[in-house]
């Protein structure tokens, strides 16, 4: 049966109706919101008429298909929402007519009979709405008298609620995955910062809650602002808006969920307070990749990120569209409306177009005298429309099994919940080849196309796709285009990133903003928000995120510090080595004799001891090296002062008993002298081993001496685990022979200078003194000095070898002169008894006393003749 319009009955003047064995209701945009007072205004070419020529072309197809619904014919009533949800609601009453009983029993005609009331066509499912706001207020009462909806563009979320509209199915899935998009969209844009705008109603202020509520759970974006466009906008409205988004200008990044007619106006006001360029939009499916709202303002719209359900264009329909005329399209009773509107023409007397325009000959063609470009829902509508014949078919099939056409059990009532449960469980490929399906909730799989509105170098703005949402994102970066002309992607961030190294100090409240602090000193950037400080052994790397050794150091060979106490030691072995053999060499002569041999080498060896250390002390510190700085750091000194105090006290001891008695006193032969002075040594060697025993040797690496404020300073210092006390402690035995033998050198300043050695070594002990009195302001005095190691490992060198080189050249050097250049001095005296030695000491002091003075052949008869005495 061919489909008839009827347009005798002023109820369907603003309808279109089809007949057909099961009706279906359809409610589409005809027409936009009207001004204040009308409910419905201009018409809507493309969003109604291509919508609802869509709804009926695709019940042409299913009527004329064989295998879907056979024998059965779909009818339509179709109805205009004018964009409005009130208008739609009491259009839709038109729907659950033939649900309500009327009652007739008050009602009687004029000659009495009763009224024969129209029976109204029973809708069994509905097709739409279009705006999520229509939707909602029809659904709620659809689903009081159990009618199926589907809808071919209603996303708003709220929609999924299937406990509030469980009658309630869409085949454009629901702006929670379109807002998860966007979500996913401006993460990969790496935006974390951004603002949302929504057109008050449903789809805006639902699609924006998505939005902010995904931006919660998932965290990293934060909301600067989210802003609304009432429904009536006042004068300036836009111009408040766009002053108040640049409130939080770095927030570039706008997220739109708002109709057309409001993004132009949001575009518009960009435009006018000079602000092209700044924002980067972000556009929900209301935008996708239409033209209407960036007409006139392309450079504005520049870059603006789009987003739009999967769709294909559906070519079967621009056939069918493309052959509608006005003689073969009378079915819709819009279609002539549509004509004038398309091809700015006057239809005769009646038309609706006022005005002198050319009048239509009714020949001119869609798409040739006219520009034509499919909407983008087309396939949704048939989407639709063949879901539910789907539906159908399953209930048939399972109502009326062998039936041709309707069985009794579907021409008198069709179970609306029975269909329902048939529609989500539909299952098939759709206008444009891809899966139509539901979920639990009625909602459509998410897929999405994301489009960027750029301008080519020939200045053409178009939408250009630039990836795709199925479930998860797949975004060509490299496809983006920029304003700028600049490939690297533009910022709308808070706070501009930390450097490495560097914290996070989060704003109270907005954890997309925050200060920068850099982590100081020995601190390392342990996390984005903490500085923790590094292990004492280690500094922070060069980029402060985590910690490396610090470099360990030692007094280098090479080093200043080094070549200076290393030559003086050189030159003090040399000259010892050089006196030692000489001394060998002349062994038996008078002038080595008369010095005393056992004493002079003991004393040499200490002289030679003082000058090695220089070695073991600059030599890389090991448990071996450290043990033998123990024991040879106060050795030396040691020796070479316990030699000098057994020498002096003899001397001393000598003259004391002459003046008592004519007797010699003990202990002055040589074996006696040795004998106390390797006693005197055995007590530092006692103390070195007790030391050893409490403490043993070993290394350590001194991070504070070098732990500079600058941890890139920073060294560790490797040395001997030997305290600056422990060091004074191992020197101070050999410091208390020093000073013990300086006594006793002061107290035999007396002996006549010529006689033994008292004077020279009376010298030595002075000039010694002095040396290491300097010596201790010194080492304790740069304890706190970052050179520290160095200075003191210099300063206690030298002050050794200077020790040994005052000892060496003051009581050694005038021998060797005489033994190497005047060898005639060098012969022996005879002997004389130690009581004419000491007689002659003492008139020798008397002598002296009245300014007569022994000759020189006499001084040195009583030097020689007291040492070849003493053996």
């Amino acid at each position: 049966a061919v489909p008839l319009l009827i347009m005798s009955t002023p109820e369907y003047a603003h309808s279109i109706r089809l007949d057909g064995d099961i009706i279906l209701g359809g409610l589409f945009p005809v027409h936009s919101r009207g001004d204040r007072g009308t409910p419905c205004g201009e018409l809507k070419k493309e969003k109604g008429i291509h919508r609802l020529e869509a709804m009926m072309f695709a019940i042409d197809l299913i009527n004329k298909d064989p295998e879907l619904l056979p024998n059965i014919t779909l009818g339509a009533r179709i109805l205009d929402t004018c964009s409005r949800d009130t208008y739609a609601l009491e259009q839709s009453l038109t729907f659950v007519q033939a649900l309500i009983e009327r009652d007739g029993s008050d009602v009687r005609c004029a000659n009495g009979d009763p009224p024969i009331f129209t029976k109204p066509d029973k809708i069994v499912g509905v097709i739409g709405a279009a705006a999520s706001s229509v939707s909602i207020m029809v659904a709620n009462i659809l689903r009081l008298f159990k009618i199926p909806q589907i809808s071919y563009a209603s996303t708003a979320p709220e929609l999924s609620d299937n406990t509030r509209y469980d009658f309630f199915s869409r085949v454009v899935p629901p702006d929670s995955y379109q807002a998860q998009a966007m979500m996913d969209i401006v993460t990969a844009m790496e935006w974390n910062y951004v603002s949302t705008l929504a057109s008050e109603g449903n789809y805006g202020e639902s699609g924006v809650e998505a939005f902010i509520q995904i931006s919660r759970e998932t965290g990293g974006v934060c909301i600067a602002q989210s802003l609304k466009i009432p429904r009536e906008p006042r004068p300036g409205e836009f111009d408040k808006i766009i002053r108040r988004l640049l409130e939080t200008s770095n927030a570039r990044a706008i997220i739109m969920f708002a109709n057309e007619d409001d993004i132009r106006r949001v575009l518009d006001a960009a435009k006018r307070n000079n602000q092209t360029g700044h924002f980067l939009w972000v556009g929900s499916d209301s935008w996708g990749s239409k033209i209407s709202p960036v007409i006139g303002q392309e450079r504005v719209a520049e870059g603006a990120i789009t987003i739009l359900p999967k769709r294909a264009s559906v070519d079967a329909f621009d056939r069918y569209f493309r052959s509608r005329s006005l003689s073969n399209n009378r079915r819709n009773v819009w279609f002539a409306e549509f004509w004038e509107e398309n091809f700015n023409c006057k239809l005769g007397m009646h038309g609706k177009r006022p005005g002198s325009l050319k009048k239509c000959t009714g020949l001119e063609k869609v798409g040739r005298d006219s520009s034509y470009e499919q909407e983008g829902k087309v396939q949704f509508v048939m989407d639709a429309v063949y879901a539910m014949a789907h539906a159908l078919h399953r209930m048939h099939r399972e109502l009326c099994y062998g039936y041709a056409g309707l069985c009794p059990r579907m021409a008198n009532n069709i179970d609306g919940k029975e269909l329902l449960s048939h529609i989500r469980a539909v299952s098939f490929n759709g206008s444009a080849g891809t899966p139509v399906v539901f979920n639990e909730n009625g909602d459509a799989p998410g897929r999405y196309d994301i489009f960027q509105y750029q301008i080519t170098n020939k200045s053409i703005a178009e939408y250009r796709v630039i990836g795709s949402w199925t479930n998860k994102l797949h975004l060509k970066v490299e496809a983006m285009q920029w304003r700028t002309g600049d490939p690297s992607l533009p910022a709308s961030i808070c706070s501009i990133p930390c450097r490495a190294g560097e914290r996070k100090k989060v704003v109270k409240g907005v954890p997309c903003c925050w200060h920068c602090e850099r982590c100081e000193g020995y601190h390392f950037q342990a996390s984005e928000f903490t500085c923790e400080l590094c292990p004492y052994e280690m500094r922070p790397d060069i980029n402060r995120t985590g910690c490396v050794p610090i470099p360990i150091i030692k007094l280098e060979w090479h080093s200043p510090w080094a070549i200076i106490p290393v030559f003086i030691s050189m030159l003090g072995i040399i000259a010892t080595s050089f006196v030692i053999v000489t001394f060998v060499r002349y062994n038996d002569t008078p002038i080595v004799r008369a010095s005393g041999r056992e004493m002079s080498y003991v004393l040499l060896t200490g002289i030679f001891l003082c000058y090695a250390i220089t070695f073991l002390m600059i030599a890389t510190p090991d448990v071996g090296v450290c043990s033998f700085r123990r024991i040879f750091l106060g050795l030396g000194m040691c020796f070479s002062y316990a030699a000098l105090l057994t020498k002096t006290n003899r001397i001393h001891r000598i003259f004391e008993q002459g003046k008592k008695s004519v007797t010699a006193p003990r202990f002055i032969s040589p074996a006696s002298q040795l004998v106390i002075t390797f006693s005197l040594i055995s007590v530092q060697l006692l103390g070195v081993f007790v030391w050893f025993a409490v403490d043993p040797p070993h290394t350590v690496v001194d991070y504070g001496e070098q732990r500079t404020q600058d941890p890139l300073a920073a060294r560790g210092v490797l040395k001997c685990d030997i305290s600056d006390l422990s060091l004074i402690c191992s020197l101070g035995y050999s410091i208390l022979l020093m000073v013990t033998c300086t006594v006793y050198a002061i107290k035999t300043r007396g002996v006549p200078e010529t006689f033994n050695e008292a004077k020279p070594i009376g010298f030595t002990m002075y000039t010694t003194c002095i040396i290491w009195l300097a010596f201790i302001p010194i080492f304790f005095g740069t304890s706190q000095s970052a050179e520290r190691m160095y200075i003191q490992t210099t300063t206690l060198t030298i002050s050794l070898s200077l020790s040994a080189s005052v000892s060496l050249g003051m009581l050694y050097m005038p021998k060797v002169y005489i033994i190497l250049f005047h060898p005639e001095q060098n012969v022996p005296k005879r002997k004389r008894s130690f009581k004419a030695i000491v007689t002659a000491a003492t008139m020798s002091g008397k002598l002296s006393q009245k300014g007569d003075r022994p000759n020189g052949e006499v001084k040195t008869e009583l030097c020689e003749s007291m040492e070849t005495n003493s053996e």
